[in-house]
């Protein structure tokens, strides 16, 4: 799977996707790095056929206007990046299934949502 993490998530979120086997991209990877417009980002997204990891609720209205990016919304809310990369690792294989049927996931602390 081809992933592209949002600036307020940390590099390192990439670094294990790769290292799980997926093309993983960062925005501190792009040329504007984290000041890559949203806009930019989806078109990026769109063009290279990646998922977007985000916590922006922009990318929701996007996708609901629009059905791109595939989105993975991050919704726990405040959390640490440990926690919250341990609840990604957790369910890691769970999200790649849902994208197989979904192109809008959601994670939080309990649940795992594919909306359709």
């Amino acid at each position: 799977m081809k992933f592209l993490v949002d600036a307020q998530l940390p590099r390192r979120f990439a670094n294990w996707l790769k290292e799980a086997r997926h093309d993983a991209l960062h925005t501190l990877n792009l040329p504007k790095k984290n000041h890559t417009p949203d806009s930019e980002l989806i078109a990026r997204a769109k063009q290279e056929g990646r998922i977007v990891i985000s916590k922006d609720a922009d990318f929701v209205q996007s996708y609901l206007v629009t059905g791109e990016p595939p989105l993975l919304l991050i919704s726990t809310g405040n959390i640490s990046n440990a926690e919250l990369e341990k609840i990604l690792r957790d369910n890691l294989s769970a999200i790649e299934t849902a994208f197989a049927s979904g192109r809008f996931v959601e994670i939080n602390r309990e649940a795992l949502v594919v909306h359709e």
